[in-house]
């Protein structure tokens, strides 16, 4: 069975639907499961505690969840054409894991929520690929070939599957937007398994 890691930070809600989607898509590849996984919030002027396990939504990731999956597909809300800080700070700790080459090797793949069209998908997508890249994984994206790729009028680059959520994250995932999520899991997994 190959595990992909669906990992995500999600404050209103559109990055989560959008693992969701992600998930769906891996688990149409049979031997493949979907993981999915979420980073709690951080607090600018003190370190609080949460809970091991939230009140609701997926449970929080640990370094073992990164470390024994076969795939990762990683997901953020954009926060001026960067990764939320949660996701990062998660990411700052795994350290480790780039130490000793656990997750070298190992595909993985990218996905945002933007409030606005033009708000940084791109930059987002590729701020999450470099620490992905460091660690020595290898970048899955959506390739042309895809038909609604070149016809979305919302979201959706090569780089990742990505949503236009609205200003106040009002807007649903477009049918485009979906179908490329779904993509994206389902390429991720078929990739995943040949490496595996």
């Amino acid at each position: 069975m190959a595990k992909i890691l669906v990992l995500y930070y999600s404050r209103y809600g559109a990055t989560a639907k959008m693992a969701n989607l992600i998930a769906r898509g891996v688990e149409q590849v049979e031997g493949a499961e979907a993981i999915i996984r979420t980073v709690p919030p951080v607090s600018p002027t003190t370190e609080a505690v949460d809970p091991a396990i939230p009140d609701s939504g997926a449970p929080y990731v640990t370094l073992e969840d990164l470390k024994s999956c076969d795939g990762l597909a990683l997901g953020s809300p954009t926060r001026f054409g960067n990764m939320a800080a949660p996701l990062k700070y998660f990411i700052d700790t795994t350290g480790s894991l780039w130490f000793s080459g656990e997750v070298a090797g190992k595909p993985a793949a990218v996905f945002t929520s933007t409030a606005s069209l033009h708000g940084g998908q791109e930059t987002t997508l590729l701020s999450m690929m470099l620490p992905l890249i460091h660690q020595g994984m290898l970048i899955v994206g959506i390739p042309y070939t895809v038909p609604e790729l070149s016809t979305t009028k919302t979201g959706g680059t090569p780089y990742g599957a990505s949503h236009f959520a609205g200003k106040d994250s009002d807007l649903s995932v477009s049918e485009e937007e979906a179908i490329l999520c779904k993509i994206l899991g389902k390429r991720l997994a078929e990739i995943t398994q040949k490496l595996k």
